[in-house]
C-alpha cells in the first residue's frame, strides 16, 4: 500500500486552492489547444466538419464551473499528486469533453433554448437550416446536427482518456458508461411518470444506476487518487463521495436547483415548512459530518484533510 508522503511535491508552498487553480489553468490550455488544432485541420479538410468542432469550443469556451476536473484535481492533490503531473490534466480534459457531449444531449431531449447564455445546438442549427431554405425538416436537422456534436465531444474525451495509465482508463470507461445509463434512467422515470421529486435514494445510498450521477463525484475523485498512485484512498473517497452527493442532492431540493422543477416545487411548496427545512438542514449536517469522518480516517496531509472538508460545505451550498 502506498502511504502519504512526508515531503510535499513542489509547489507545495502554495495553498491548495493555488495549486488547484494553476492546474485548472493548464487544462484549459489543454482544451483550447485541442479545439484549435481540430478547427484548423476540419477547415482545411472539409469546410462543412468544421461546423462539430466549432459547436463544441462555443460550449466548451462559454464559461462553465469545470465541476468534475475541480473534483478530480483536489481528489490527486490531496492524494499528494505532483502539481507537474500531465496525466491529470489529460484525465480533466476528457471529464470536461464527457460533461459538454451529455450537456449537449440532455438540451435536445428536453428541448432546451439556451445553455450557458448562448442557444443551444439544436436550436442554433434547426435555425440556420430554415433560415437557409434547405431540404428537409430543420427541427431533425438541428437535433441530429447537435446529437453529432455530442458524439465528437465524446470521441474527443475518448482519444484523451486512452493515454491515461490503466487503473485511470477503467475509471473512465465505467463512468462513461453509468453516466449515459443514469441519463437514460433519468428520462425513462420522467416518461413513465416514476420521478420520485424527494432524493431519498440519494440518502439511503445510491446505487450506480442513480440518475443524478452520484458516481460523476465519486469516478472523478478515485481517477484523481489513482493518476497519484493512491490505490489506498478508494475506500475513504467513496464514502466521502457517497456522503457529499447526498448532502448535494438534498441542498439541490430545498433551493430549487437543476433536476428539482414541477414535482419538487409542489412538494417544496405544500409540505415543506419551517419544521420540514430545519430537519432536512439537520440530515445535510449529519451527512457533511459523515463526509467529515471519512476525511479524517484517510491517510492524507493536514492542509488537504482540512481542504477536503472545506470543498464538502461548498459543494453542499453551506458556505
Amino acid at each position: 500500500m502506498t502511504t502519504t508522503p512526508t515531503h510535499g511535491p513542489p509547489g507545495s508552498a502554495a495553498t491548495p486552492g493555488q495549486l488547484r487553480d494553476a492546474m485548472l489553468d493548464r487544462v484549459e490550455e489543454r482544451l483550447a489547444r485541442l479545439l484549435a488544432d481540430e478547427s484548423r485541420s476540419r477547415r482545411t479538410a472539409d469546410p462543412r466538419s468544421a461546423v462539430l468542432v466549432a459547436g463544441v469550443a462555443e460550449l466548451v469556451q462559454a464559461g462553465a464551473e469545470r465541476a468534475h476536473p475541480v473534483i478530480c484535481l483536489t481528489g490527486y492533490l490531496a492524494a499528494g499528486g505532483d502539481p507537474a503531473g500531465e496525466d491529470v490534466v489529460a484525465a480533466c480534459a476528457a471529464l470536461e469533453f464527457l460533461d459538454t457531449c451529455l450537456m449537449i444531449r440532455d438540451d435536445v431531449r428536453k428541448n432546451a433554448t439556451l445553455r450557458r447564455g448562448i442557444p443551444t445546438l439544436h436550436i442554433s442549427h434547426a435555425a440556420e437550416h430554415e433560415r437557409n431554405g434547405w431540404r428537409g425538416e430543420s427541427r431533425r436537422f438541428g437535433e441530429g446536427t447537435a446529437v453529432l456534436a455530442g458524439d465528437l465531444a465524446a470521441a474527443y474525451g475518448d482519444r484523451i482518456a486512452a493515454r491515461l495509465p490503466r487503473p485511470a482508463w477503467e475509471l473512465w470507461d465505467s463512468l462513461r458508461t453509468e453516466r449515459t445509463i443514469g441519463a437514460h434512467a433519468e428520462a425513462a422515470a420522467a416518461t413513465e411518470y416514476l420521478d420520485d421529486a424527494w432524493p431519498g435514494q440519494c440518502l439511503d445510498g445510491c446505487g450506480d444506476g442513480c440518475a443524478a450521477g452520484w458516481y460523476g463525484l465519486r469516478h472523478a475523485l478515485l481517477i484523481g487518487a489513482a493518476l497519484a498512485g493512491r490505490d489506498d484512498l478508494r475506500e475513504p473517497y467513496e464514502e466521502y463521495a457517497r456522503a457529499l452527493h447526498a448532502a448535494w442532492r438534498l441542498r439541490g431540493f430545498l433551493r430549487g436547483g437543476p433536476g428539482f422543477d414541477g414535482d419538487a416545487q409542489f412538494l417544496r411548496d405544500i409540505f415543506f415548512d419551517a419544521r420540514a427545512r430545519e430537519t432536512a438542514e439537520e440530515t445535510i449536517a449529519g451527512l457533511l459530518g459523515r463526509a467529515d469522518a471519512a476525511v479524517a480516517a484517510a491517510p492524507v496531509t493536514p492542509r488537504w484533510r482540512a481542504e477536503l472538508v472545506a470543498f464538502a460545505r461548498r459543494v453542499a451550498g453551506c458556505e
